[in-house]
Formats: C-alpha cells, structure tokens, sequence
C-alpha cells in the first residue's frame, strides 16, 4: 500500500551547526610556511555595496605581493582563530554543534601550490582543530577549495584555466585525505563553483580587462578543469576512506519571473539553467546539453583531456550542498538593479532587504529544495544561510540581535516544510556562527555571527568573544532538534 504519512520533523540525526572559510577566520597568514592565498590579495571594498572579489589585475597582484602587512587585506588577519580555536569550538560546543563546517587553507599545507612535499606545520595546525572537535563530539565537514587557491600558481600559470592545476590540487587532496583519514566523515570540492563565472577568486585566473569573450573562454576553461578535479577527489576519497561522504557546493541563486509573460518565464529559466549547470554536472556526470547553445553563441570551446568526460561521469557526488541567501527575479527584457552574493537581478516588491541590499526569501529556500531534490534525488546539505547586520553592543554589554533570530526562525521553518514535503535534508550550517571578515566586501562590520567578535573594520580590537541573544536561541533551537523555534 502506498505510505501517506511523512514526516513532522527533522530526523533525529540532523546535523545543526555552523560554517567559517579559513580566509575569513584564521588570520596568521604569515606563519609557519603558510603562503599566500587568491583571498589575501583582494583589499578591502569601497563602499559595502561592492563585490571587489575578483577584481584582480597583474600589477594589483604584485603590489600585493610585496606587501608584507594586513592593513589593506582583512582577510590575512581573519578573527584570529588560528590562535582562539580552541576559545571558538568551546563556544560552539555550548550552543550544542552537531557539525562544524571550515576550510583547509591549501597554502597553509602547499604553500606555493606546486610542492611535491606538503608543510607539516600546516597539517599539524588542522589536526589539533580536529582533535578539539572530538573531543566535544562536533563532526567535522570540510571543504577542500574556499576561494584559498595559492597565488603562486597563479603566478606559475594563471590558477585553475591551467590544466596542470589539476594535477596540483589532487596532490593536495590526496595528502590531507590520507592524514585525516576516518576522523572526517563529510567533505565539499569547491565553495560555491559557480561563482567562478565572475572570475579570479574562484578560478585564481586574472581575466580583468579582457573582452567579455575571452573572459567567458578563461572561467569555463577553467571550471571544467574544477570539474574534474573534483571527480578525482571523489575517486580519491572514496577509495582512501570508504566511509567518508563527499559534496559540491553551489551558490544558488533561485530566480523568479518578473511577470507571467512566457517571455519573462523563460528568461527566468535561462538564469536558473547556469545556476543548475554546476551540479548537473558534479551530481549527474554529463555537461547538460542546454549548454552546448549557451557556448556556441557565447564562442566557448573547452579544451577537454581524453578521459575527462569519462572521469565526471564515472565519480559524480554523494550529497549536494548550498549557500542560500537571497532569490532574484528577471525579464525578458531589463536588467536588474539588486545584487548580493555574487548575483544580480531585479528587485522583487514583496521582499524586504538587508543593510546590504540583499532580499530576504525564507519561502524560496523551500522551493530551492523542492527543485533540488526532484532534480536530482541525492541528499541535500544547507551549508549557509545567515544575516550580514550592522551589530551593535549596548549599553548593558550585549548585542541583543532579535533581527538574526527572525531572519533565521523563518528559514528554518521553511526547511522544516520543506522535510515535510519529502526531502532529503542531511543539516543545516549557518553563516558564520562568529564573527568573521566578509567575503564580498572584506570589513568586519557585515556581522553575522551568534558570537561577536571585539575587532573593527581597520583591524583594531581585543579580539574578545561575547555571546548575542541569538547565542542562547540557536541552543534551544538545536537542544530540541528544531521544535523549539520561539
């Protein structure tokens, strides 16, 4: 007989917790061997409505080489985990983490990305992380690539649009597979592969400047060589560590249509097809053939290695993840006046928007779900989502954020439905549960954490970590396994 219940709840073994980017916290970018990564050459936005990420020039790169200092690169100091880890992971154990989602800093453990021996220092760094997780029952969920390429291959030859990129990152890979192996159950390739659309802090290729055409011609070069690293990592994994589970992560940027003019309706498919196209091809194994269009009239041809069609298509993902911030809406016929998160698309009458301009959605993360998992059928993972805010401590010492708590109590209902309706949902990470440096803007002040953090825009502060409201909210949240939502 066919079964008509379903489920009320998150399963008992759902994973709550939250997500960091070693650029972002780590700081100490300068010790012990470690190199300089894609992420610590970018200064700090203009304004907080920039996204300076990828732009990246020649002569920017090397003045940023030569600077021995942090003052105009924010990432390079972080929030100093590096030395309050241990601080940081007793606080998210006391919120009652299940999972702890970072990144391993491939120039901390390669340098300059081409080392055939990797730095023990950094390895050593990333086993004392783990020893503090385990001793606190925290799972680990790690990714692999989070904007971190090491600028020396850059350099070498112009990051990922190289193919001998591969062979590099899969040395890496292999390396921290082995010397993590069975204390690592969960693992990501890349953090938000599309976004490597825009350019330099994903693929770690400089195209800034060049015609829109030979920009194209870079990224997806470049992606497709992504593409099959990450197949190898998966054959890599796979065969070091049975046990372990490995995912892509996508950036997705749902998109609605403007109106219900079929023109505007398909234009919003359009969107929603180069958003998919990254794990159609990591989840599925095959380039999608609606592509094959989109490179032809854009005057793409990627260069493919003999075996590489058979490599994706032999080692696809176990699980798929995501960040989900915003949604956007399209016509036809306009372009859009809101961005956030590396996506731009016109504005939408029934959302309010963050300090940042970015819309908030908490339906269409459930309807991001829905379409994710009918597409694909293999467990999803929400591995960001969270509120960048302008905190502020009050009189009284506390920063009393009842806004993140909102932002987050919507969400969360909405994947709680979205359990209810049939999907396979393994956790929810949130960004980032302390304070951290911005990716798209590089200040201190886009807060986002349950955690806040004594340091400035300029660098300036104690570093102390005090607890938000939001804190002891997310405790009750995780203590009842998402019941308890007030």
């Amino acid at each position: 007989m066919y079964k008509t219940s379903f489920p009320k709840g998150f399963p008992k073994d759902f994973l709550w917790g939250g997500a960091t980017a070693a650029n972002q916290i780590e700081g100490a970018w300068n010790l012990d061997g470690k190199g300089l990564s894609t992420a610590e050459v970018v200064k700090k936005a203009k304004n907080r409505h920039e996204v300076s990420m990828s732009s990246v020039t020649k002569e920017s790169l090397q003045t940023a080489i030569a600077d021995p200092s942090d003052k105009l690169y924010p990432k390079r100091r972080g929030i100093d985990f590096y030395h309050h880890y241990k601080e940081d992971i007793a606080l998210f154990a006391e919120m009652g983490f299940k999972v702890f989602r970072f990144s391993i800093a491939w120039s901390r453990i390669f340098p300059h990305g081409d080392e055939q021996t990797p730095n023990e220092a950094g390895l050593a760094f990333y086993d004392k992380v783990l020893d503090e997780l385990d001793h606190y029952g925290i799972e680990p969920l790690i990714t692999l690539s989070h904007y971190e390429m090491p600028v020396g291959l850059t350099e070498k030859y112009n990051g990922w649009f190289d193919r001998r990129a591969i062979a590099d990152f899969n040395r890496f890979t292999e390396v921290v597979f082995k010397r993590y192996q069975g204390r690592v159950r969960y693992w990501l390739t890349f953090n938000e592969i599309n976004t490597g659309t825009w350019g330099f802090h994903e693929t770690g290729a400089i195209d800034e400047g060049l015609p829109e055409k030979e920009q194209l011609q870079i990224r997806y070069q470049a992606l497709h060589h992504q593409f099959v690293a990450s197949a190898m990592a998966t054959k890599q994994i796979h065969e070091i560590d049975p046990k372990a589970k490995i995912g892509s992560m996508l950036a997705r940027m749902q998109t609605y249509p403007k109106t219900p003019d079929p023109l505007d309706v398909r234009a919003a498919q359009l969107e929603d097809e180069k958003n998919l196209f990254f794990t159609d091809v990591q989840a599925r194994g095959v380039y999608p053939e609606y592509m094959n269009r989109f490179f032809a009239e854009k005057g793409v041809e990627i260069k493919m290695g003999p075996d590489d069609e058979k490599i994706i298509a032999q080692y696809p993902v176990d699980f798929l993840s995501f960040s989900y911030y915003m949604t956007n809406v399209t016509a036809h016929n306009e372009k859009g006046n809101t961005a956030g998160n590396m996506s731009v698309g016109g504005r939408n009458p029934y959302l309010k928007a963050s300090d940042w301009g970015w819309q908030i959605d908490p339906v269409g993360l459930r309807i991001s779900l829905n379409e994710m998992w009918d597409r694909y059928r293999k467990p999803l993972f929400v591995v960001e989502n969270g509120l960048g805010a302008l905190d502020k401590l009050d009189a009284d010492g506390h920063v009393h954020d009842s806004y993140r708590i909102d932002y987050l109590r919507q969400h969360i209902q909405q994947m709680k439905e979205a359990v209810s309706d049939g999907v396979d949902l393994m956790g929810y990470t949130m960004w980032g549960p302390i304070d951290l440096i911005s990716f798209s803007t590089s200040e201190m002040s886009k807060r986002y954490g349950f955690i806040y953090v004594d340091q400035d825009d300029d660098g300036n502060g104690s570093l102390k970590r005090l607890k938000k409201d939001s804190f002891f909210w997310y405790k009750k949240v995780i203590a009842s396994n998402g019941d308890d939502l007030n």
